[in-house]
């Protein structure tokens, strides 16, 4: 999933399957039966599932829909900017709708995720980018840390 997003700009925020499926074919795409049940899967979970759960949840509705579409479509539905896939842990990566940005807080020790809103990674942002010229990309990677249920134990 390396390729770059074709599409930069934000992506405006959606409520259901159709309006996702929508944008797809507004930036160029096509709303197949495996696109929907993909998205269907991220809207009934809330995303962060990685590809081979995203693959279970469809072939339990389409066992004919093989693994390598669900890939295939993670990787255009990604191209399109409407997918996001994050990085959370020692784990594979995981995928959300790119409507609902936000940065990643993983705890090292029991594993629990914490979404988080961009603003909490403004001053680091702005740091890295004046004293080291680094743009830092909460969306895509966690910070590694304690969440607070852990570091009171």
């Amino acid at each position: 999933m390396s390729r770059s997003p074709l599409v930069s700009t934000p992506v405006p925020e959606v409520d259901s399957v159709d309006e996702v499926l929508a944008l797809v074919r507004a930036r160029g795409g096509r709303a197949t039966t495996a696109r929907r049940l993909l998205v269907q899967a991220l809207f009934d979970h809330g995303g962060h599932l990685s590809a081979e759960e995203l693959a279970a949840e469809v072939q339990a509705t389409s066992p004919d829909i093989h693994v390598s579409t669900v890939y295939r479509n993670l990787e255009e539905l990604e191209r399109l900017g409407v997918v996001t896939h994050a990085h959370l842990g020692h784990g594979p990566a995981t995928f959300h709708l790119a409507t609902r940005r936000h940065g990643h807080l993983v705890c090292e020790e029991c594993g629990t995720t914490i979404e988080a809103p961009l603003s909490l990674f403004e001053s680091l942002s702005k740091q890295a980018s004046a004293k080291l010229g680094f743009a830092v990309d909460p969306v895509h990677s966690a910070v590694m840390g304690r969440c607070r249920r852990c570091r009171t134990r």
